[in-house]
């Protein structure tokens, strides 16, 4: 069977309401999942056995040194000490899939190379919850000059072709706003057509640069296509939003 191969061209890089995809370099790292643990098994086992422990990740990438307003140096150099929210975006489209973290951000380490090139390397490690691979529900950064219900996003899997029945987890960041507030909700539908607001897919309301992550009730049913309108007092909102509809039992 042959598999379809993709590079990593066209990729996008967001970091806590900041698009540092033109400066970041390389993505060093997307990992998350259950840590291993060894030393378990019985005398009565002919291999081993190992047993997952706590859930982890971390994003691992490293940038160029750009020390303008709002970019790379400006915003990693001073190591914020509360948790950040980095998306990966395998191409900046709808559909495709996204790598989400909510955690630390602990270095910012240097390194000139012999050919004079100026990088930093950063990580960010999970904290409170592992590392998730959500998909895109806007086209990377989608920009709203007035209320909005975006394009439907099918979300069926081989588990579920039409409604999950384990509700779902939705990552936003928001780049820019000008205006009142603007309230952005995650809606769901069986036809994409008719489309209705998501218990739990309300996020914060916002008035600035934010970002946030929002999950629903655990059992929660969540239909075949998912989108994100916008509503409120604005002229303009930049913002990105990734979504996992869970094929089974989540207890994050």
């Amino acid at each position: 069977m042959t598999m379809a191969k993709e590079s990593g061209l066209g990729a996008g890089f967001f970091l806590s309401g900041y698009d540092f995809s033109g400066d970041v370099v390389a993505i060093r790292e997307l990992s998350g999942g259950p840590a291993l643990i060894e030393g378990v098994t019985g005398i009565d086992k002919s291999a081993h056995e190992r047993i997952g422990g706590n859930l982890s990740g971390a994003q691992r990438i490293t940038t160029w040194f750009n020390p303008a307003a709002n970019m790379g140096h400006k915003r990693l150099s001073t190591l914020p000490t509360g948790n950040q929210q980095g998306q990966y975006w395998h191409r900046t489209v709808a559909g495709r899939p996204v790598h989400c973290i909510v955690g630390k951000q602990i270095q910012y380490d240097g390194n000139r190379g012999e050919d004079g090139a100026f990088t930093f390397d950063s990580d960010i490690e999970s904290d409170g919850f592992s590392t998730e691979w959500a998909t895109g529900l806007t086209a990377g950064k989608r920009t709203d000059a007035a209320p909005t219900n975006g394009t439907g996003v099918d979300f069926t899997t081989p588990a579920f072709a039409g409604s999950s029945t384990f509700g779902a987890q939705f990552y936003l960041q928001v780049m820019a706003f000008t205006g009142t507030s603007v309230a952005i909700t995650i809606e769901d539908s069986a036809d994409n057509v008719s489309f209705a607001a998501l218990t739990g897919g309300a996020f914060a309301s916002v008035t600035g640069i934010t970002h946030e992550r929002i999950q629903t009730a655990r059992n929660a049913t969540v239909r075949r296509y998912l989108r994100v309108a916008t509503a409120g007092t604005f002229s303009s909102v930049t913002f990105a939003v990734a979504a996992v509809r869970n094929d089974t039992l989540v207890n994050l």
